[in-house]
C-alpha cells in the first residue's frame, strides 16, 4: 500500500469510475456525497426540495449519497427544529421520497445518524426543557455543560441508535452511517478531554471505545449481517483542529479494532485536507500517508477519504457570506487512489456548487466545474 509517494503525472480518473460493492451498498463508481448539515427540513421533516437536492447530485453522477446528519429519537439529540429526523411518520415518509428519488437515478443512499451530545449546547430550540447530555457533562473546552450520562441512560441511548437504524432500513435506505466524529456524542466518548468517566466507559483508550462499539454491535444485531454500517470518525474537533484521539498508528489500531469487531463495514475518517499526512512525524512514506490510508492498512476494510476534495481552501469558513474556494486538479487524490489509500472519495462543497461535478470529472470537463461560493449557493438547491 505504501510503495511510493511520488505522483504520476499520467494518472487517469478511470479507476475512480469502477464499481464497488460492500454488502447492501452497490456503487457504480467511487464517488460519494459527503454529509453536510443544511437545516432545510421544517419540523424535522424532509420536503420535496430536499428530495430534489439529493436527486440532482445522484443524476450528476454521484454513486453514494450520504445525507446530512439526521437526528436519532433521543430527546437531547440536537438543538435545531429544522434538522431532519429519522423517526416519526412524517419524517420517515419524507425520507422515503428522498430515497426513491435517489434510487431512480441509479445511486445508493444512506442516512447519517446523528446525536450532537454536548455540542447541542444549553439553549436548544428543539426540546428546550431537556438537559443536554454527554459522557462527562463537559464541553469541548473542558467547562461544565449539561449533565453526564448515567449507566441506565446509556442502555436507553443504545436503543435509540438501534431504533434509528431500523427506521432507516424500513424506509429503504441502503445502509447507515454513524456520526462518530467532530466532537459529537460518540466522539466525546473517544476523546480524553470530554470523557473523564471512572466506570467501564472511561479511562484507558480501549475503555473509551466501549460505548461506540456497543452501539455498533446493537445495530448489527438489529439490522442483520448484510445491511452496511459505515462509521465516521475524526481526530480533529471543531475549534481543536490539531486534536488527536490516537497519537500513533498503534493507538489508532486500538481505537479501530473494537469498532471493526463490533460490525462496522466501512470506515470514513474525516479530515480537513485529504492529502495531509496523518502522522507527519514518522519518516519516509509512512510519514506521508493520509489518515484514510492508515485506516485501510490497519483494518483492511473499505475506507472513504474526504477533506477539501478538488478545492484549494478548507471548510472552516465555508458558510461565511464571502466564502469561496477555487477548483484544483485531482492529482493528489488520484495518486492516493493508486497507492490504495482509499476505496471511496466523499466530495462536499464541490458538489454543493456543482451537482454535475462527478459527471464532469468522468468526461474530462474539469474546466467546466463550478467553483464553490457561499454567495452562489443561495441560488442553488
Amino acid at each position: 500500500m505504501m510503495e511510493s509517494a511520488v505522483q504520476n503525472p499520467a494518472l487517469e480518473v478511470s479507476g475512480l469510475f469502477t464499481p464497488i460493492e460492500v454488502k447492501s451498498l452497490k456503487l457504480r463508481n467511487r464517488f460519494a456525497m459527503a454529509p453536510m448539515t443544511r437545516a432545510f427540513s421544517p419540523g424535522g421533516v424532509p420536503q420535496d426540495d430536499v428530495a430534489e437536492y439529493y436527486r440532482k447530485r445522484a443524476a450528476g453522477g454521484t454513486s453514494l449519497i450520504i445525507t446530512e446528519g439526521t437526528l436519532i429519537p433521543h430527546p437531547a439529540a440536537g438543538p435545531d427544529t429544522r434538522v431532519p429526523r429519522i423517526y416519526g411518520e412524517e419524517s420517515l415518509a419524507g425520507w422515503k421520497s428522498v430515497v426513491d428519488a435517489v434510487h431512480a437515478e441509479g445511486s445508493s443512499i444512506i442516512p447519517q445518524l446523528w446525536h450532537l451530545g454536548v455540542k447541542r449546547g444549553n439553549e436548544p430550540s428543539l426540546n428546550p426543557s431537556v438537559v443536554t447530555v454527554s459522557p462527562s457533562g463537559l464541553g469541548l473546552d473542558g467547562s461544565p455543560l449539561g449533565r453526564a450520562l448515567t449507566g441506565s441512560d446509556l442502555d436507553e441511548l443504545k436503543q435509540f441508535w438501534v431504533d434509528a437504524a431500523v427506521n432507516a432500513k424500513m424506509t429503504g435506505f441502503d445502509g447507515v452511517e454513524l456520526h462518530g466524529a467532530h466532537g459529537y456524542l460518540l466522539d466525546e466518548f473517544l476523546w480524553a478531554q470530554t470523557n473523564v468517566r471512572e466506570d467501564g466507559y472511561g479511562g484507558s483508550l480501549e475503555a473509551r471505545t466501549n460505548f461506540p462499539a456497543e452501539v455498533i454491535a446493537a445495530i448489527r444485531a438489529a439490522v442483520g449481517p448484510d445491511f452496511a454500517i459505515v462509521y465516521r470518525f475524526s481526530q480533529w474537533k471543531e475549534g481543536h483542529y490539531d486534536a488527536r484521539i490516537a497519537q500513533t498508528p498503534q493507538q489508532l489500531e486500538k481505537v479501530l479494532a473494537p469498532l471493526v469487531n463490533a460490525g462496522v463495514d466501512v470506515l470514513h475518517p474525516s479530515t480537513r485536507r485529504h492529502w495531509e499526512p496523518a502522522f507527519p512525524e514518522l519518516s519516509g512514506v509512512e510519514g506521508e500517508c493520509g489518515l484514510a490510508g492508515w485506516v485501510k492498512a490497519i483494518t483492511d476494510l473499505p475506507t472513504i477519504t474526504v477533506g477539501s476534495v478538488g478545492l484549494d481552501a478548507v471548510f472552516t469558513d465555508a458558510w461565511n457570506k464571502d466564502a469561496k474556494a477555487a477548483n484544483t486538479d485531482l492529482k493528489p487524490l488520484l495518486a492516493q487512489f493508486e497507492r490504495e489509500e482509499f476505496d471511496i472519495v466523499a466530495v462536499g462543497r464541490a458538489l454543493l456548487s456543482d451537482p454535475e461535478w462527478v459527471n464532469k470529472v468522468s468526461s474530462g470537463r474539469l474546466d467546466d466545474r463550478i467553483s464553490y461560493s457561499r454567495e452562489h449557493l443561495s441560488t442553488l438547491n
